[in-house]
């Protein structure tokens, strides 16, 4: 098993970036099949090394000879700003990818590849996903901050708790017309299943006392109403690692067996 930091220039980020890769060991490689991966994001105010710390994903990386990718997301919801510098979504969902594919000889292949997050990550998995249908056959989606529905209404100065006005303007444009724009992972889906593209499967879980669990119920409703694949689960938990560490692994188990 091996566990690297890296370092190189994203041109969709225009800076050099660093990322860790979980690579398992299993024999010379000669032989073997292009290995699959996932592309795990970290949460809001966090960083690439959380699920490192937290959770077993090194042992996850092994059992199901995964390529796991750790990617620095900043607070950017992994979504492509305006200005320079900050296209966070392509720089995850394509850049990174591409790179990652060639320099640890990867699957190329849909099928093969996955994206999962919890909080801002479980988000911008599900929107990972989505802008990149190409690339991802799946997202693991854990207590997803699925927020573009609750801060339409918010007003310059206003701050909910968690941030301002000015910050969710940075992140999603302006907040009154989100949903209504590519930010929305639903808008994408719809046009998606519309154009008779290949859509991406999911993996839901969100703790019955997370702040974030309605939203999480309104977005199986939806995947529902569109008729897209997924597993939604719920259950006794929090916004925390424990609940994250009880569905990562059945998270990831699911999309290996059904994409």
């Amino acid at each position: 098993m091996a566990v690297g930091n890296f370092e190189f220039y994203s041109q969709c980020l225009r800076r050099n970036v660093s990322f860790r890769v979980i690579v398992p060991n299993e024999g010379d490689g000669t032989d073997a099949a292009p290995m699959k991966t996932l592309m795990l994001l970290h949460g809001y105010n966090g960083g690439y090394s959380d699920w490192l710390w937290n959770s077993n994903i090194v042992d996850l990386a092994q059992a199901h000879h995964l390529c796991i990718v750790l990617p620095n997301g900043e607070n950017s919801f992994y979504l492509d700003g305006e200005a320079t510098g900050r296209q966070y979504g392509t720089y995850v969902g394509d850049e990174l990818l591409g790179y990652v594919r060639k320099t640890f000889r990867l699957s190329d292949k849909r099928e093969d590849t996955y994206v999962a997050g919890f909080s801002m990550g479980g988000f911008g998995a599900i929107h990972t996903a989505c802008q990149f249908p190409e690339n991802y056959g799946g997202a693991v989606a854990l207590s997803s901050a699925l927020l573009i529905g609750g801060i339409d209404s918010m007003k310059p100065g206003d701050d909910n708790g968690v941030a301002n006005y000015e910050y969710y303007r940075l992140m999603f444009g302006d907040p009154a017309t989100a949903k209504d724009r590519d930010v929305n992972p639903e808008k994408l889906l719809r046009e998606l299943v519309a154009a008779g593209k290949n859509v991406p499967k999911f993996y839901v879980a969100c703790g019955e006392q997370d702040f974030l669990v309605n939203p999480n119920r309104r977005f199986r409703a939806f995947l529902e109403e569109q008729g897209i694949e997924h597993c939604y689960q719920e259950g006794p938990g929090e916004h925390n690692f424990e609940y994250w560490n009880r569905h990562i692994g059945p998270g990831v188990q699911w999309v290996l067996e059904n994409c």
